[in-house]
């Protein structure tokens, strides 16, 4: 095999295990996606309704919550998710697809949102 074959097949090897890499992470990034879109709407929800009820301002702060429990509880669960890192885990495909693309352009190539390698043409040279 000649040098040139070699360097197209470890290619086409890297973009394969690149796509199947970013292919793999989508369901996942789409769960917490979900998960992280719920917990803020029903903690807005919430919130709106803990806002605009009278009796807010009648009791005591602890039974304000108490009275309130969707937003007490979504709020809680919101500062867990966001404490363990869910929002990096909603943008790891553009995470891995920016580091791809620094580490690539050393080679005068980069990559398209899927993993897909984009070939770019050679620097002029002057003589």
């Amino acid at each position: 095999m000649s040098y040139e074959q070699t360097a197209c097949d470890d290619l086409k090897a890297f973009e394969r295990r690149l796509t199947e890499v970013i292919a793999s992470i989508k369901p996942i990034t789409n769960r917490w996606r979900t998960i992280l879109a719920i917990s803020t709407l029903s903690a807005s929800i919430g919130a709106y309704y803990w806002l605009t009820d009278p009796q807010t301002a009648k009791v005591s702060f602890v039974q304000s919550l108490y009275n309130h429990l969707l937003f007490t509880i979504s709020s809680i669960m919101l500062m867990i998710l966001l404490l363990t890192g869910v929002h990096k885990k909603v943008i790891a495909t553009s995470i891995i697809t920016s580091r791809a693309r620094q580490v690539l352009a050393d080679f005068n190539m980069s990559c398209d949102d899927s993993g897909k390698l984009i070939l770019r043409p050679r620097p002029q040279q002057n003589t």
